[in-house]
Formats: C-alpha cells, structure tokens, sequence
C-alpha cells in the first residue's frame, strides 16, 4: 500500500499545483488520474491551444503550462497513480483515508483532495457503421502525439474547438487533412474558423460541410471513410486515421456515492477552506461548486493554496501553522 499525507484525485493543472502548496508545507502528496498522463485536459484535450489567463503568462502554450506545474513540483516528489480509475474511499479506524482504483491500487492518506476537473470524461462517440471495429486500428478520440499523424491521411469530424484548432495543426503535419462537419458554421473560436476556412480555399486541406461521416471501411485497419451529404449523396475518401472530436461527457463516477453534497454534478465546498461536507476531504478545481464560482484555472490555484493551509491541520495536529512567504524562505526539497 501507499502511504502519503495527501491523496489527490485527478492530476490536472488544479491537482498538480495543490502538490506545491502542499510542498510549502512539508505535506507529501500522490496523485491519481484515470489518463495516461499528467495535465488532465490540457495534455489530454488541447495541449497546443494557448492560454490567456495565466497571471504572469501572456500566453502559454497548455502543455507547455503542464510542463511548468511538472518541474516546479519537481522538489516535493509527487507519487503518481496514473491511467487507473479511482473506484472506492473508506475511512479507517485511525482517522486516516485509503483510495482503491480499478487496478487494486491502495494509496493510505491523512487528507483527500478531490481535484478531477469535470470528473471522469469520456469522448462523446457519433454513429458511425464500424466506429468500434477500428477504435485502435485508425479511430482515435484526442491526438497525444502529432508526430503519428505525419504524411498519413487524416479525417477529423466535428465543429468545436478541438476540431478546428487540430485541422490547422495537423494542416502542417499529415499527408492530407479533411475536415468533415455537420453544419456550415463553427462552434469554435471565430478565428480558428476563419483559418480552417482560408486552408480549404487554398488547398490545403479540405473542407467538407453539411455532412458526415456515416461508415469505415478497410482490412484489419482503417482505410476508408464514407460521407454523406444532405442531399444524400456519398463520397468516399481514403484515410488513414478518424478522429471523431465531439467533446467529452462528464461523470462523476464513484464519487457521487461517498457521501458528499452535490449540486448538478458538482461537489458543494465551504470558501473558507474549500472543505466538503465530509471531514477530511476537500474539493478544489472544476469539479467544485460555490456561489459565484469560475471554472478558471487561476481560481483552482487560490483553492488550492487555501485547502493547504487548512489540510495542514490534519496531516501535523499537534503542529502550528505560521505563514511564510517563499520570497522570504524559499521552497525546501521534501526528503
């Protein structure tokens, strides 16, 4: 089993800066997230879309920001559970908490931060003939590596951010780029549109409207994909990867049985200390609900900053807290 001060659920941009404050304390920390990797939907969703409301950062690139939070956590040695789901939390007779994930995966904390973004997501799936037969053989849900897709034919559906924002990425990567979307106007930001439509204009990728993707097709991997216009005609185009990026659906999961206030989908936190109602666990990021709350990274921060200040009282009982700024005493490295 491992055993640690604070248990916190979900590695995003939230739970990795709660290992910092934490670290200003002397509390060690492990996190656990279901994805693969840290930096929750920044690395998973949009780790080339850049940042704007990062103090300090005019712009910073999301992954770049996942980078940073990485190295200057680096000194408190973080533990990481990551690609397992959290499934169970129990209290223990001594006060303490023990997290068990899908994988029977033990983690003993004094403290349990929930820090899960939105929760567990998972990519929303369009009907489409085979769509499952080629999961892993050519259909991808979110692009972790760009390099994959170098001079390889790629068709992304959709009409959001993702899509708009990885057609003009991959525009300088892949053999050839269709992006194929139901309607004839974008959700996504106007001057992401405006680029993906000049690319269609000049021929570097193409643009396929009022559309979609309706069967794949190919021998033990994808090859082909076929598209349906509105008026009902089919095309049929060679690809070899489908990225289908319809966003993700949030779910709570297993936390909505551990006793916790929720509020449509999110869990109800005391500002004070961004405590739940359940002694011990503490709420911090997206998944948090409170009057005037903004889904905003830098507000995850200053919540992270006051649960550790809190959480403190757990972890060191016997111990007084006095505040320190670290232009004064510096960060110490955790043994």
């Amino acid at each position: 089993m491992i055993t640690t001060d604070i248990g916190i659920i979900g590695a995003g941009p939230t739970g990795m800066f709660a290992v910092f404050e934490a670290g200003l304390l002397k509390m060690h920390c492990h996190l656990i997230d279901s994805l693969p990797q840290a930096g929750g939907q920044l690395s998973e969703i949009y780790p080339q879309k850049p940042i704007y409301d990062i103090p300090g950062y005019p712009a910073i690139n999301a992954q770049q920001l996942v980078d940073n939070l990485s190295e200057q956590i680096a000194p408190f040695h973080p533990g990481f559970t990551l690609g397992e789901r959290v499934e169970t939390l129990e209290k223990q007779q001594d006060g303490t908490w023990t997290i068990g994930t899908n994988e029977g995966t033990l983690i003993n904390c004094k403290v349990v931060v929930i820090a899960g973004g939105l929760g567990c997501f998972e990519p929303r799936k369009p009907e489409v003939d085979r769509l499952a037969e080629f999961e892993g053989k050519g259909v991808l849900y979110a692009v972790r590596n760009p390099e994959a897709f170098r001079d390889r034919n790629i068709v992304i559906a959709g009409g959001g951010d993702s899509a708009l924002d990885w057609t003009i990425f991959l525009a300088n990567v892949a053999k050839k780029v269709t992006l194929v979307h139901r309607g004839d106007t974008f959700r996504g930001a106007p001057d992401a549109a405006e680029k993906v439509a000049e690319l269609a204009r000049t021929g570097i990728i193409d643009l396929v409207l009022k559309s979609r993707v309706v069967a794949l097709d190919g021998a033990g991997h994808l090859e082909q994909v076929t598209i349906t216009g509105q008026n009902g005609q089919d095309q049929h185009i060679q690809a070899d990867n489908f990225i289908p990026l319809f966003g993700l659906s949030p779910k709570l999961g297993p936390i909505e049985n551990w006793g916790l206030k929720i509020d449509k989908s999110a869990i109800e936190v005391n500002t004070f200390d961004y405590s739940t109602n359940v002694e011990g666990i503490y709420a911090i990021g997206d998944i948090n609900t409170y009057p005037g709350k903004l889904k905003l990274i830098l507000c995850g921060f200053h919540e992270a900053a006051l649960m550790a200040q809190s959480a403190f009282k757990h972890v060191y009982p016997d111990q007084r807290l006095t505040f320190k700024y670290t232009t004064v005493y510096g960060i110490t490295e955790l043994a």
